[in-house]
């Protein structure tokens, strides 16, 4: 687990359609077809969190679901930890047919940002 350089989150963030670092960790907010969607994508995340012991913060509003992945014992940092979570998250949006919207994420900005 470690911290991901500035040259490295931008890598990271290239391959991540959607995700952007924002001051409090990697972040994507997605939009889904339904709520009953929305759900299956908090679980298959929660799934993603357990299999790695790494768990986002997490908001649910109807068909939207907003993630933020940060490393606490980093520092709340972006790690490589972080990056692999956001990677097989983003696998599950696309099954499910999830729109991302990083317009919606407040304070975003940084690489990729």
């Amino acid at each position: 687990m470690d911290v991901l350089s500035d040259e490295q989150l931008e890598g990271e963030l290239a391959r991540l359609p959607g995700w952007r670092a924002t001051p409090e960790g990697l972040a994507a907010v997605y939009r889904l077809p339904s709520a009953a969607a929305a759900l299956r994508f908090i679980a298959a995340v929660g799934e993603v969190a357990e299999e790695l012991g790494h768990h986002p913060d997490l908001d649910w509003r109807y068909n939207r679901v907003v993630l933020r992945f940060a490393t606490h014992d980093a520092g709340g940092k972006i790690t490589t930890l972080d990056a692999a979570a956001a990677h097989r998250c983003l696998v599950h949006a696309e099954t499910l047919d999830a729109t991302a919207q990083p317009e919606r994420l407040p304070g975003a900005g940084g690489a990729g940002g």
